[in-house]
């Protein structure tokens, strides 16, 4: 029997594109179940631009929509990126024509995933997108079929290289939020508008697709709480670790009697603990079922060829004929969870305030907090050297609570911002529940 040769259009010759070109060109025949990839047409928004992959002698189409819809392509591969624009309507292109479609692009599926879905149950055209996060580490596979028989219940970790990169810097190097950031731009680890990552734009994109396939639910991206990375300063870095903690980005999905919580926030974690061992660019995720218990993964999230690898992952799916829903259940019955308060979670927090140094300061912000119901885990004053000159006449205090509800806990923060001895407005950071 002849092995079926799959012609494959590929949208998108970025770090990903060119990775996955340079994959199938060296390993055409890689599906488990045999059959040959073979890619019959490519688009890009530049044509002459330089890349470390020869593309002259494929088919060159200038609109994607083209390229998803032509006889000659078989299996559609989108890496345009963006949720709305040529990347939604070359996806929405194929699977109408029925075509299988492999995507990287988080944000697509984040945002307009139920219909995506729908259509493709429609036509009966598989649409993967293990690549849209983690990259190679096999987060979406792990969810979408390796826990189908366990009943989910929380998803958090490190979702974003970028930031994890600049945090780890700062820590390391002293250096800034802003310096490390012009770094990451130099060295390519962040973009010319970093706003999607540094902002927390991109975890939310994929912890809400992770909560779509751990919940059996819709993925709900307007429903997340972000908060990017771009107010963690070098103090707070300082502090945290003389407390026992590293400040990380985390991205988490909590399910409870009450809905879903999704939420990304600059989160500290114990030394000790993976999350605050995962340096770099790495990402790293915790999994937890009902009656599997917690599950950890850690790999590379970026790169051209973990993505790649994880592309080439779902383009062999398809040509050995795997099939299942895109989310966890049938297109008609996805609905979006129901979004959880954020200000009625219960959790731990550190507090720092900028104070003047003068007597009875600690005691008027240990009753502020004690009036509002908040209690006290750990205290730490210290002096700051060389201190940036918003500090200066300033002495920074940090506090560590027990659990408490973020409503109460930030009504207490807005009473002490207006005590006469506090100089900036307080800080607040969670600790991460992990």
């Amino acid at each position: 029997m002849t092995a079926k040769t799959w012609r494959i259009g590929v949208a998108g010759l970025g770090t990903v594109g060119a990775g996955l070109l340079a994959f199938l060109a060296e390993r055409p025949e890689f599906a488990p179940a045999g059959g040959r990839a073979e890619v019959t047409g490519v688009s890009a928004r530049s044509r002459s631009r330089p890349r470390p992959f020869d593309i002259s002698p494929l088919p060159w189409f200038d609109d994607p929509v083209a390229l998803a819809t032509s006889p000659q392509v078989d299996l559609f591969v989108e890496l345009v990126g963006g949720s709305d624009g040529p990347a939604k309507a070359a996806v929405e292109a194929a699977l109408k024509a029925g075509k299988p479609v492999v995507t990287a692009n988080k944000a697509l599926i984040a945002e307009h995933g139920a219909e995506l879905a729908a259509l493709a149950e429609a036509s009966g055209a598989p649409l993967l997108f293990e690549a849209a996060v983690m990259g190679g580490t096999p987060a979406v596979k792990m969810l979408r079929e390796a826990m189908v028989g366990d009943e989910i219940k929380s998803v958090a970790g490190i979702l974003n290289g970028t930031c994890n990169y600049i945090l780890t810097e700062m820590e390391a190097t002293g250096r800034s939020f802003a310096e490390v950031l012009a770094e990451a731009q130099r060295l390519g680890y962040a973009e010319a508008d970093p706003t999607m990552d540094v902002g927390g734009f991109d975890a939310a994109h994929k912890i809400s697709i992770l909560a779509a396939l751990a919940f059996g639910c819709a993925p709900n991206f307007a429903a997340a709480e972000i908060e990017g990375i771009e107010q963690v300063e070098l103090l707070d870095i300082a502090m945290a670790r003389d407390l026992g903690y590293r400040i990380k980005l985390v991205a988490s999905a909590d399910r409870s009697p009450d809905g879903v919580l999704v939420r990304v926030h600059p989160s500290l974690a114990p030394l000790n603990h993976p999350l605050a061992q995962a340096g770099g660019a790495l990402n790293a995720l915790f999994i937890e079922g009902t009656r599997i218990g917690r599950i950890f993964l850690q790999g590379p999230g970026a790169g051209s060829g973990p993505t790649a690898a994880a592309v080439a992952a779902d383009i062999a799916d398809v040509m050995a004929g795997a099939q299942r829903p895109v989310f966890q259940g049938p297109a008609k019955s996805l609905v979006a969870f129901t979004p959880v308060d954020p200000s009625k979670s219960v959790g731990r927090a550190y507090l720092r305030f900028l104070v003047k140094d003068e007597p009875g300061v600690i005691a008027a912000v240990s009753e502020t907090l004690a009036e509002a119901g908040v209690s006290i885990e750990s205290f730490l004053q210290k002096p700051v050297e060389n201190a940036p000159e918003s500090m200066r006449g300033g002495v920074p205090i940090v506090l560590t609570t027990h659990a408490v509800a973020e409503s109460v806990l930030k009504a207490a923060m807005e009473r002490i911002a207006g005590l006469p001895a506090v100089i900036d407005r307080p800080r607040l950071l969670r600790i991460a529940r992990i």
